[in-house]
């Protein structure tokens, strides 16, 4: 099959509301669905044949503003379609029941470069702060994005590199690839690339699913304070340039905030964790407890109530894993001084059956005993439980 023919078999199934095949990959849809369908080359023809999408853009952020202008039906679902490509823009997706799929997902990459400590614009002393810095920002809910590559490629390693007496040297280098806002709930990623260094995931928001896929990262990279049940998911720590903490460490996976009250917080299932070239043995640590700097009628300090949780079920771990597992995380207490917040007392961290070159156990790291499930007590973390009953609608939308 040639690939205009597949491209006008695509359009005309969207338009029979049934299967469609392109370029090898199925997509299926279901009555009640719209189709956008986005271009990165400015110069490809639109297509103006009887079956073609009407609905034709050349950025994401055109067609979730396309989408987001048309009055929502109750229970209507939209489909943004995008096509191989690099798609240089920051999206912010403030509308429900949105569906994002790329045409393949190494070859279609949304990219944005901002960090934490740059300024919102010049001659403003206002900074973006890590919570504006996201590449893809969700804030509606039931969005699901699949087959694409999310990148925040703010160049951390040429900044690392700089003496730290260069003033060219940034601070701030917080930046995230994608972001689930507080007020989202039911985000589904499927076979997602998430590429960044400090804090790539931030997951505030309330359920979400991560299935298959990539997150690459070396600080922090997957945190906040939300619900998320990773399953299947390759977990990358990325390599760095400096010696690492006091403690030798170069990377922590985690660095949870779960409210106290949240039975869960981030829970991987299956999962890989690997590394880059030039990461070293027991080098990254599982995860780490994040308080954040909260305001209280009494003062700015240090959530008490955010209890991080982390647990990790059946998950190959690579050599670079260190054997302690969890380490500390410092904090400003209600007196003003900053101290560590212990992951033994002050979070909720644990793992079971863990294996692969990285993998420890009660044996051989008695200290760390308390972390270590058992069946009955690992039989309480399924992909049901941590989400509460809530399954994506894989029936209806689905890629092979």
């Amino acid at each position: 099959m040639n690939i205009i023919k597949a491209r006008n078999d695509v359009y005309k199934a969207f338009a029979l509301m049934a299967g469609i095949l392109f370029t090898g990959c199925c997509l299926a849809m279901p009555a009640g669905t719209d189709i956008v369908v986005v271009k990165s080359r400015t110069n490809e023809a639109v297509d103006t044949s009887e079956n073609a999408s009407p609905h034709q853009f050349q950025t994401v952020n055109q067609a979730v503003a396309y989408v987001e202008s048309q009055a929502q039906q109750q229970g209507k679902i939209w489909t943004i379609f995008v096509k191989e490509g690099t798609y240089r823009e920051r999206v912010v997706i403030a509308l429900d029941n949105l569906r994002i799929v790329g045409e393949s997902r190494d070859a279609t990459t949304i990219v944005f470069s901002r960090y934490a400590g740059q300024k919102v614009s010049d001659g403003s002393e206002e900074k973006w702060g890590t919570r504006r810095t996201a590449t893809v920002e969700i804030v509606g809910n039931n969005v699901t994005i699949e087959n694409i590559t999310i990148t925040n490629d703010f160049d951390y390693p040429g900044n690392e590199v700089k003496a730290k007496d260069d003033p060219t040297r940034l601070s701030g280098t917080q930046a995230v690839a994608l972001k689930t806002d507080v007020n989202s709930d039911r985000t589904y990623l499927n076979n997602v690339a998430l590429w960044g260094y400090q804090d790539t995931l931030y997951l505030k928001g309330d359920r979400a699913l991560i299935e298959g896929g990539i997150i690459a990262g070396h600080i922090d990279f997957i945190f906040g304070e939300g619900t998320a049940f990773f399953d299947g998911v390759t977990i990358l720590s990325r390599a760095r340039f400096s010696d690492g903490d006091a403690e030798g460490l170069t990377g922590y996976i985690t660095a949870p905030s779960t409210h106290l009250q949240r039975p869960y917080g981030f829970t991987f299932h299956n999962c890989k964790l690997e590394r880059e070239d030039g990461v070293p043995d027991m080098s990254v640590a599982l995860g780490r407890p994040w308080h954040p700097t909260t305001s209280f009628s009494d003062g700015r300090y240090a959530n008490p109530y955010a209890v991080g949780k982390a647990t990790f079920i059946n998950t190959y771990m690579s050599g670079h894993i260190t054997q302690a597992r969890w380490t500390t995380m410092g904090g400003t207490i209600p007196s003003g001084e900053k101290r560590p917040f212990s992951p033994h007392t002050e979070a909720r961290f644990s793992e079971y059956q863990s294996h692969g070159e990285g993998a420890h156990d009660r044996a051989t790291t008695p200290a760390m005993e308390s972390h270590f499930l058992d069946a009955n007590a690992a039989a309480f973390y399924t992909k049901e439980a941590v989400l509460r009953g809530w399954k994506p609608d894989t029936t209806m939308y689905n890629i092979k």
